[in-house]
């Protein structure tokens, strides 16, 4: 799964100059940004750092949450909210 929000914090700056910067190669900086490769740890941290973003933000799906708890309530789960 494409990672659009790394593509879109890269914006116009080249591939190979986030990727030095990030001392890594701009073939390793592709396949991330393609989903076709997971960074490590301590690489997605360094990728969060350079972006001032954190490793959720970038690297998790912001609508997993959402998409689950329309599951729940569509499979008849009850929603609670507390005050």
């Amino acid at each position: 799964m494409e990672r659009t929000k790394l593509i879109i914090l890269r914006g116009d700056k080249a591939r190979s100059q986030v990727a030095e910067e990030l001392k890594i190669t701009p073939q390793m900086l592709g396949a991330i940004e393609r989903g076709d490769r997971t960074p490590s740890l301590p690489l997605a941290k360094r990728i969060a750092d350079y972006y001032n973003a954190s490793v959720d933000e970038i690297f998790f799906n912001q609508n997993r949450n959402k998409m689950c708890l329309c599951k729940y309530l569509a499979e008849g789960g009850d929603l609670v909210v507390h005050s």
